[in-house]
């Protein structure tokens, strides 16, 4: 169920949200929260019932070891040691097998010429988030940086439907103080007028804009012809920005649901792409991933603690675990390692004292991130080399017949002009990705919140963009990070 469906926004958000007030006003919050908690079970369970098995699972394993670690001696840390281990492995044990055992078993066939064939291990949506929340809430606890909470309370915490599955991933310290909070479950207006505010925004971002960049990527990307030098940047800009409205337009939507449960999710993006490096892209682009990876891989590798060739291979390999993270795949590898380096370079760059302008520096990290999402986006390094031979000049210069009278002196030059492609002009593509680019660079939640007054212009603004978004949710895609 997309937070893009009829079902979801006409059915399934406002029973859960009349419910939930009803519940807490007539009965108890206690009932509130169970509510919340069978929704959010049910929300899960139509990806397939039996991933809501695995999901409980893990869920009780994980809240069992954190009992353990409770009533362990205080004069054995050997012993709380010892179960903080073996549950963080459990976690990724668990992970490892359904996100990496099909990758591991295709690379020993390849490698080693064997034909080991086993049945497909099916990919849980949410595994990844969820299971990193467990392991930080694990580690935290064990460190005494917070107490064990009611099971009630931490399956709402690991399950919330908003944020279940694609994030942002959300610390212990960010959720449990908004359940203490007495007015949680009053109707609050406010919150309720800026959810649906931020949900019609990610909708329309989702659903009127990343959903028709799609179709572009997919041309390019899927296509086995060789994409002339204009339509494979072309190709690489539109999936830089598709990715870009996909997860931000989710996360918007997240974040207004969220909130019409009085519950205020954490910022995961702050204009990603006007960072002027790497180190400000990753201080912008999925914030919350940036942060658990530092806490929990960067700072426990031993950080830039121990001199700076430590630091490099620490900061390296923080990001070839990003990579890992996020897919299965080669591709995915390199592109974690891709940032890895960006980043190794830049801190020697710094080191030396130099400094860029900063539109170049602008310039420049905005093309590495695009090169780099080639990557994240091909489905085999050969898909990816495609398009980077393209966007190289390797596969020849073409642009549409339509700029044939604008730059038909070129054609001396080797270009040529030719019907095919995905670039065309009109009126209403310049709209577009107008559009696209406005929503690209501004507009961030805090952003939106700091802006919101509910008048009457931002009503009609809600209103036309909610219209438009549910004329085209028929042909609504799957979030990206639904794969993650």
């Amino acid at each position: 169920m997309l937070f893009s469906s009829y079902e979801f926004i006409f059915l399934f958000l406002p029973l859960v949200v009349l419910l939930y007030y009803y519940l807490s006003n007539k009965y108890s919050d206690t009932a509130a929260r169970w509510w919340l908690v069978i929704s959010s079970l049910f929300y899960y369970s139509r990806t397939k019932f039996d991933f809501l098995l695995l999901f409980l699972a893990s869920l009780i394993v994980n809240y069992l070891i954190i009992i353990l670690i409770e009533r362990v001696d205080k004069s054995k840390p050997f012993s709380k040691k010892v179960l903080v281990v073996l549950g963080v492995s459990a976690n990724v044990c668990f992970l490892s097998y359904y996100k990496y055992a099909n990758f591991f078993i295709d690379n020993v066939n390849f490698i080693f010429a064997t034909h080991y064939d086993f049945t497909k291990i099916l990919l849980p949506p949410a595994i990844s988030f969820f299971t990193f929340q467990q392991i930080a809430f694990l580690v935290d606890f064990a460190r005494g940086e917070t107490e064990r909470v009611h099971f009630l309370d931490y399956t709402l915490y690991m399950s919330f439907f908003p944020k279940f599955i694609a994030g942002p991933i959300v610390r212990h310290y960010e959720f449990f103080p908004q359940l203490a909070n007495a007015s949680l479950s009053k109707v609050q207006f406010d919150n309720i007028a800026q959810g649906l505010f931020l949900f019609c925004v990610g909708l329309f971002k989702k659903v009127c804009l990343a959903d028709f960049l799609a179709n572009t990527v997919a041309q390019g990307f899927d296509s086995t012809t060789p994409l002339p030098f204009f339509q494979a940047w072309w190709v690489a800009l539109a999936y830089t920005f598709q990715i870009f409205l996909d997860f931000s337009g989710y996360v918007d939507m997240a974040t207004g649901a969220a909130l019409l449960f009085n519950i205020r999710l954490p910022n995961n993006f702050m204009s990603p792409y006007l960072a002027t490096d790497i180190q400000d892209f990753w201080r912008r682009w999925h914030i919350t991933l940036s942060r658990f990876l530092r806490d929990y891989v960067y700072i426990p590798l031993g950080g830039s603690r121990h001199g700076l060739n430590r630091t490099l291979l620490n900061t390296f390999l923080t990001f070839l675990v990003a990579g890992i993270w996020h897919g299965a795949g080669w591709t995915f590898i390199i592109w974690g390692a891709l940032h890895g380096i960006g980043l190794m370079i830049q801190r020697l760059w710094r080191l030396f004292g130099f400094a860029l302008p900063k539109f170049v520096g602008w310039l420049l990290t905005f093309v590495f991130v695009l090169c780099a999402w080639v990557f994240f986006r091909a489905k085999s390094l050969g898909a990816a080399w495609k398009i980077l031979a393209g966007m190289a000049g390797f596969n020849g210069v073409s642009l549409p017949a339509d700029f044939h009278r604008f730059f038909g002196w070129l054609a001396s030059a080797g270009v040529t002009f030719t019907h095919d492609g995905p670039l065309v002009v009109h009126v209403e593509t310049v709209i577009f990705w107008l559009l696209v680019l406005v929503f690209s660079f501004r507009f961030n939640i805090p952003e939106l919140q700091r802006r919101f007054r509910p008048n009457v212009f931002v009503m009609v603004g809600m209103m036309i963009s909610l219209f438009l978004s549910v004329l085209n949710m028929y042909n609504s895609t799957e979030f990206l990070y639904f794969n993650f």
